[in-house]
């Protein structure tokens, strides 16, 4: 099936509200209207469901759908259907009632899209109804569960390898946002993909910004940052369910609406308590990896994991949930040593020595990940086999389409992780590095074999232990000789001389460590070696810049709108529209419902449905305010800013944080517990840095005629003679205002 390209965008435009396709989109689309098997790697928020949705929508026949989670079902029909499309479910949580006239609707063709679990799909009974229902696609969402190397493998998702015998002529599309080169592999074979066009799309969520904190005292430092983004909503991850009911119950007493889920509650609770977060009646989900996967909210503004992640793939899934909508976002990872130890623990605990290996080396990365001093972002993308700001390609292979960046030669600096906008103190540790390598050294000499980062430890620490006397390794020269370092400082010095590549981790020989060319050489040569210091143990950055400006009171009322409407509906508040939705009506104030109809994610049903009420909502508050002026503002397709690189503090950031909520100079000065002046000096720094600030809401036009006068009369260097020609009438902070908006235009 071959549809020129407005045939694909007027579908596009009137079910889904978007006038253009995201990267890869299209290309997926074709080759799966073209009855082509199809393997898809696309980031979460990066429009997966859209690749088989759309599909479905021009051409006859049933889509069938996979999906691993009864609660991504539901969510992914109730969207489809606000939008005016045929779709339905069918899983356990339906009684015999509400599965008939479904299977009545099935057997009359009246739906374009089935979301089945891979248990119910299988059953023989079902299977021959399939027969029946001329399906024209198997949507396989989710498929790194069919790997035993994914980080989330599902023994019922092997069942779908029988899926190609029955329906031979019957084109698959696997889709997942987390899988290495190995799963990619596993997954064309698992389920006997044929020849399939395979799209692996940049991992890069660029909207989201990584950091890493010391853990000290955890949970005052997780209420901080809540408590710093009034009105946001997040997901705490922990690793057991004690800690997730304890942790929502103390936000809750504090003040933050926060709930627990975990895999210990009945089903009734999960339901009612991720409902109401899906709703934005609770702020903070507290979870264990039991709660998000397959979640559609698109405005999760921050994920925390308070214990560290088992790892790479499980974490990148899990900060994957903030942000689907493409603003800005934050992912922030509490970090000890100590949690290294505790992870070991559970680790041992496996009967298969195979699986404990495996578990190990997936930890070292996660714990290369916390303690890198080098840009997160790159880490990320590294592990999958990406390099950041470098096409990848594979020349090799004509079916195989990859998106990044392109090369730049320059040292990485992603602007959108801890390490790149606030880069760690280093220090001389050459001493360290010629004891540590020593170390190393000397036991390969005396024993011939190597050993674990962790038995380097113990000898240089002056351990008694069993392993130490057995191979008589207190007799060593570097026998106890690292008493000013403690063992948890030795680890981070041992990990960070593996990532610089002065020592190799053998993943395939029980993770020993041996001495690499380079460690010979820095060795015999003493070469001056510069280390991190850890991360530091102090509140991260507020906010990430590059929102969407908007007028942010009428956001808030447009906000509570949508909530009502939900509400009626009994939806979450995403299904009727957006936080993008949303911040371009409060950005330019559609008059008519045909400028309406241009904001990204209005199609022609929400037009319909809402487009009346959303537009009397909008004039009104232009009734009693001022309407904003923002820079660059037109009505040309608008889209997600991508978050630029800026050069503001993080001091500066908290004040725009609060300013773009609406709150006043003073009321911020209150909050920050500083003086007005300050406020107006960060507000003068992020306009000259580029930043919209809505001088209106800070001064009257009077006062900015008076000052712009002055300014124009005495110059722009000092304000002292600017505030003598204004006779004290106006303050430092008001003249600066001025002066940065005229410097700025």
């Amino acid at each position: 099936m071959n549809l020129r390209r407005d045939q694909l965008l007027a579908p596009l435009k009137q079910f889904f509200g978007f006038s253009s396709f995201r990267p890869l989109q299209e290309e997926i689309i074709r080759d799966a209207l073209a009855g082509r098997d199809v393997f898809a790697v696309l980031p979460t928020g990066g429009g997966k469901s859209l690749c088989f949705q759309l599909p479905a929508l021009v051409r006859p026949g049933l889509t069938v759908v996979v999906s691993p989670l009864i609660a991504l079902m539901k969510d992914q029909v109730d969207a489809l259907q606000a939008a005016g499309v045929a779709a339905t479910f069918l899983n356990s949580s339906l009684g015999a009632g509400a599965s008939r006239p479904r299977l009545r609707g099935l057997h009359a063709g009246e739906f374009r899209l089935l979301y089945v679990a891979p248990e119910r799909l299988m059953l023989a009974g079902f299977l021959d109804d399939l027969k029946k229902w001329r399906v024209n696609l198997f949507a396989i969402d989710e498929a790194h569960c069919i790997s035993e190397w994914g980080h989330d493998f599902r023994p019922e998702y092997r069942q779908l390898s029988a899926l190609r015998g029955l329906f031979p002529d019957v084109p698959m599309m696997a889709l997942t946002a987390t899988a290495t080169e190995r799963v990619r592999g596993d997954i064309v074979k698992q389920l006997h993909l044929r020849s399939p066009a395979c799209y692996v799309a940049s991992f890069n969520r660029p909207n989201l910004t990584y950091r890493v904190a010391a853990k000290s005292g955890a949970y005052e430092q997780i209420l901080s940052y809540v408590r710093a983004r009034p009105g946001e909503c997040g997901i705490i991850y922990v690793q057991a369910r004690k800690t997730a009911e304890s942790m929502a119950a103390k936000l809750s007493a504090d003040g933050v609406k926060a709930l627990p889920y975990h895999a210990g509650m009945t089903t009734g609770d999960r339901t009612r308590n991720q409902e109401a977060f899906l709703r934005d009646e609770a702020r903070v989900i507290c979870a264990t990896i039991a709660f998000g996967m397959g979640i559609n909210k698109p405005n999760v503004r921050f994920v925390i994991h308070y214990d560290l992640p088992k790892n790479i793939e499980g974490y990148y899934q899990e900060t994957g949930r903030a942000g689907r909508d493409g603003l800005p976002s934050e992912c922030l990872l509490l970090f000890s040593p100590g949690d290294r130890v505790k992870q070991m623990r559970f680790i041992d605990e496996k009967s298969d020595p195979k699986e404990r290996d495996i578990a190990r080396a997936q930890l070292e990365q996660m714990i290369h990940y916390a303690e890198v001093a080098t840009c997160r972002r790159e880490f990320l993308l590294g592990y999958f086999g990406e390099k950041f700001g470098a096409p990848v390609s594979d020349p090799a292979r004509s079916d195989i389409h990859q998106r990044a960046g392109s090369e730049t030669g320059a040292p990485v600096n992603c602007a959108g992780c801890d390490n790149c906008l606030a880069p760690r103190q280093t220090w001389d540790g050459t001493v360290a590095a010629q004891k540590f390598l020593s170390c190393v050294y000397r036991i390969r000499e005396k024993s011939r074999f190597g050993v674990g980062l962790q038995h380097v430890i113990e000898v240089l620490c002056g351990a008694d232990t069993e392993k130490v006397r057995k191979f008589r390794h207190q007799t060593l020269s570097t026998y106890n000789i690292g008493g000013e370092h403690t063992r948890a400082e030795w680890g981070a010095i041992g990990r960070e001389l593996v990532r610089l590549g002065f020592l190799f981790q053998n993943a395939d020989r029980f993770n020993i460590v041996e001495l690499t060319d380079q460690g010979r050489a820095a060795l015999k040569s003493r070469q001056k070696i510069t280390l991190t210091r850890p991360v530091a143990p102090t509140e991260p950055a507020k906010h990430r810049i590059g929102e969407i400006a908007c007028d942010e009171a009428l956001f808030e009322k447009l906000r509570g709108l949508r909530k009502q409407l939900a509400d009626e509906r009994g939806v979450p508040p995403y299904i009727v529209f957006s936080d993008v939705s949303l911040r371009q009506m409060a950005r330019f104030y559609p008059a008519n419902e045909r400028e309406l109809s241009r904001v990204s994610g209005v199609g022609d049903r929400k037009l319909r449905e809402f487009g009346e009420v959303f537009l009397r909502e909008i004039a009104a508050h232009l009734r009693s305010n001022p309407r904003q002026i923002f820079a660059d503002d037109s009505f040309a397709e608008p889209s997600v800013p991508m978050p630029r690189r800026s050069r503001l503090t993080d001091t500066v950031r908290e004040t725009l944080h609060f300013f773009r909520q609406g709150k006043s100079v003073r009321e911020i000065a209150h909050l920050r517990g500083v003086k007005d002046g300050t406020i107006y000096s960060h507000l003068e720094e992020a306009m000259l840095a580029g930043e919209a600030i809505n001088v209106k809401s800070l001064l009257t036009v009077e006062a900015q005629r008076d000052i712009a006068a002055a300014l124009a009369k005495c110059g722009f260097g000092g304000l002292g003679g600017v505030m003598t020609a204004l006779g004290g009438k106006y303050g430092y902070g008001e003249c600066r205002i001025v002066r940065a908006a005229m410097q700025s235009r």
